[in-house]
């Protein structure tokens, strides 16, 4: 999946990136991910009879020893519009034959490009979730800290009654707490299997597909559900949580800012330097957030955009959407490190 340049930047990436998510979005992960949807695909059909046992041991033993052509990959992609078909070509030469035919059975590259996607989601869901409780903690200290400070109360811009510090902190915090609620009531809805097979019908399996798919799904740890290929809604669901979620950090990051623009209400360390002004020690942290959450609020249309499927699938579309998502959810872990580190950074605030 492609990244905006600036989140695998070597310089930039310091800045508005995040090497850990990054690496269980990029290609490592998507082989692995499509690698093992493979195996367990062969184990669900050999244990119903679609496939012969043989094939599926066969397949088993080639894809534990496979190593990817990139070099050929890139090429195909760049012909085919998809990774999957240079990827079963070259699985399938790996398998061997008599069993080669029974690799990828019944199955389609949506359903290794979308379930692959979804068992990534499922190691980065978590991250984002411990990170939120994380910034949540830390503004739960600012508050045991500073909470019956005062502040002066601002309404659009200017200045209008005084009000504690834990007032505004509540402000930063709502938000999040809610967020935190709406990623568990999504996880399950994000989190399932797509397995459809050409035209979504899984034609192939005839009377055994409702079984195979939902031994698919078991196995890998994902909900049973029909196939989803063309509808969207729920990557734009998961888009929309994330600029939200952004953007509850970028209100964070925006009040620091002017506070600290203010400079006799709160006291930061380890502020970023000037190049031109040696005295300056810049809010960077806090403008980090606001950048992400501008970022993120304009990539959310484009999802948006993504979700209009023509028919049964659309090759626009879905390219469409993996130029945007990866970013997003790379921008939200950045995001919520950063507000981490700048609650820590908070040394003074309110008087």
């Amino acid at each position: 999946m492609s990244e905006a340049i600036a989140f695998g930047h070597p310089w930039l990436a310091g800045l508005v990136g995040d090497a850990e998510v990054a690496a269980l979005l990029g290609p490592g992960a998507e082989l692995a991910a499509m690698l093992r949807f493979e195996l367990v695909l062969a184990a669900a059909e050999a244990d119903a009879g679609v496939i012969p046992g043989e094939a599926a041991l066969a397949i088993s033993n080639a894809l534990l020893r496979f190593r990817l052509d990139d070099a050929a990959m890139a090429r195909a992609t760049a012909r085919d519009g998809v990774v999957v078909p240079e990827f079963v070509r070259q699985a399938r030469a790996a398998v061997g034959e008599p069993h080669a035919r029974w690799f990828h059975f019944g199955a389609t590259s949506q359903d290794v490009i979308d379930s692959g996607l979804v068992l990534r989601l499922k190691a980065v869901l978590p991250v984002l979730a411990a990170r939120l409780a994380a910034v949540a903690a830390a503004l739960d200290g600012l508050d045991a800290r500073f909470g019956e400070r005062r502040l002066m109360g601002r309404t659009r811009m200017q200045a209008a009654i005084p009000i504690t510090v834990g007032a505004r902190v509540a402000s930063w915090r709502g938000p999040l707490a809610r967020q935190a609620a709406r990623l568990e009531r999504l996880a399950p809805e994000i989190l399932v299997v797509q397995f459809g097979g050409a035209a979504g019908t899984l034609e192939k399996l005839g009377d055994k597909a409702g079984a195979v798919r939902a031994a698919l799904a078991g196995a890998l740890g994902l909900g049973d559900v029909p196939q989803w290929q063309s509808q969207r809604d729920r990557i734009v669901e998961l888009g929309g949580w994330l600029a939200t979620t952004t953007g509850a950090l970028g209100k964070l990051g925006q009040d620091v800012a002017l506070l600290a623009q203010a400079g006799d209400e709160i006291a930061l360390s380890g502020g970023g330097a000037s190049s031109a002004m040696p005295h300056k020690a810049n809010p960077v942290g806090a403008e980090v957030l606001v950048a992400l959450a501008r970022f993120n609020a304009g990539q959310a249309g484009g999802l948006q955009q993504a979700m209009m499927h023509e028919q049964e699938r659309s090759g626009a579309a879905w390219t469409l959407e993996w130029l945007l998502l990866p970013p997003m959810l790379i921008a939200t872990a950045a995001a919520l490190a950063t507000a981490a580190r700048l609650a820590a950074s908070i040394e003074s605030l309110g008087g």
